[in-house]
């Protein structure tokens, strides 16, 4: 199974003010508008909000170290040829952001945001203000698309818990751990088969995702919005990219590192391996644990966690286990929403906690609490 990843990181001046110039960036470094460019390791590209960069591998990989390695050489040539000038963020959300400050890519493509902001209203933090790690994981055929989509999908509200990382909104705490989930949630509720309460269905065979694929394509053509038909527009928390051949995680907040990022993954791997694993299957106990984990992180089911580490070990490969200490860590500490939170209330301050939090990113550590 190969593993590809999608990082969303805030563009910042030194006291995280954000900055709509992901256009100007891209054009620095290429010296044309474009959309998305190669960059060394990666490639970088555009988001909705200019306010944010994509980092992206050139090509999935085989194992973790490969893919962190040519992420964090990516990162690097970045941060050397912009040095100071900018300051990337991880988190799910960024922290002081207001919508209505936030301006829109205006190049190509276009033409899709206009067609979303007709439908949803862009103008609010589920889609201006959200930042996700996605990983994309390969399948070899139908029948193994069908069993990983099925597993993966349970697995939404755990991994949603140990990354939640946006308990901060226009500067305040909300009392929840992922922000961006709750605003994400509800960012088309036109048509809420599109996200679909981010717990997708159980399927039996392809033809199943299909109809349900259909079914959003319908209607969105209803409401002259034919432009968005497209494998992509599904916003549920997991989907299948056909175009790619590969099944994508979409429900988790984007984290503080790369080698964060990489210990998600690398607990997805191991647990895809286990044959069985104690987790709910049925939507409505899922759909209830997601909206527990949204509001505490880790807290409410710890015991749980430390059950599905416990497996996560026993299938890891090698270089899988050089990363699941990391989310034991989390899973014991709590998420980074809950030790952002728990600073934020000792400390009164969030600017040392977000000089932090860049810090982790440029040197590629995890964060810890002082």
């Amino acid at each position: 199974m190969t593993i590809g990843t999608e990082h969303e990181f805030s563009i910042n001046d030194s006291r995280f003010t954000p900055l709509p110039v992901s256009d100007r960036i891209l054009r620095a470094i290429c010296g044309r508008n474009e959309s998305e460019i190669l960059f060394g390791d990666v490639k970088l590209g555009k988001e909705l909000q200019k306010t944010v960069i994509e980092l992206v591998p050139r090509s999935p990989a085989e194992d973790l170290v490969s893919l962190e390695t040519g992420l964090v050489r990516g990162l690097n040539k970045f941060n050397h040829i912009f040095k100071d000038q900018y300051t990337l963020l991880g988190l799910g959300m960024h922290p002081t952001a207001c919508p209505d400050a936030i301006p829109v890519w205006d190049h190509d493509e276009s033409e899709y945001y206009a067609a979303y902001d007709r439908l949803f209203n862009i103008r609010q933090h589920g889609w201006l203000n959200i930042q996700a790690l996605q990983i994309n994981l390969s399948y070899k055929n139908d029948r193994e698309l069908v069993a990983l989509y099925n597993r993966i999908r349970c697995l939404i509200p755990y991994l949603v818990a140990v990354t939640a990382s946006s308990p901060v909104v226009e500067g305040r705490l909300t009392g929840s751990c992922d922000n961006r989930l709750l605003f994400y949630h509800s960012n088309q509720k036109e048509i809420p088969l599109i996200c679909n309460d981010i717990i997708p269905e159980k399927i039996r065979t392809v033809a199943e995702y299909r109809a349900m694929q259909e079914e959003v394509y319908r209607n969105l053509r209803a409401r002259d919005a034919a432009i968005l038909c497209e494998e992509w527009v599904n916003s549920g928390g997991l989907i299948i990219r056909f175009s790619r051949k590969c099944l994508e995680i979409k429900a988790l907040d984007e984290q503080e590192s790369i080698c964060s990022d990489m210990a998600v993954c690398a607990f997805v791997r191991a647990l895809l391996r286990c044959r069985m694993l104690p987790v709910a299957t049925d939507r409505d106990a899922l759909l209830d644990l997601t909206k527990t984990v949204i509001r505490s992180g880790t807290e409410e089911i710890r015991p749980d966690l430390e059950r599905l580490y416990g497996y996560a070990l026993r299938h890891a490969t090698e270089d899988e286990l050089h990363y699941l200490p990391l989310i034991h860590d989390r899973i014991i500490a709590g998420s980074l929403a809950e030790q952002m939170t728990m600073r934020i209330r000792d400390e009164g301050e969030l600017l040392p906690i977000l000089q932090d939090l860049a810090g982790c990113l440029r040197n590629n550590r995890p964060y810890s609490r002082p």
